[in-house]
């Protein structure tokens, strides 16, 4: 599933970035902290992936 937020996109890229290594885990705050304890490579991929052109900045839940 795809994000539903500009906001969780980049949560989501964020989380990515530390799992493929290229940032520090220690740099990870809130959601993207979450994301990256309980989401696959995979599934941050696909949430990261999304066409942020049509995307609210946030949703209700988003953090």
């Amino acid at each position: 599933m795809p994000a539903q937020s500009k906001a969780q996109q980049r949560a989501a890229g964020a989380a990515l970035s530390a799992k493929r290594g290229e940032t520090r885990v220690s740099d990870l705050q809130g959601a993207s902290k979450d994301m990256y304890d309980s989401m696959s490579e995979e599934e941050l991929e696909d949430y990261a992936s999304a066409d942020h052109d049509d995307l609210p900045e946030t949703v209700d839940g988003d953090d």
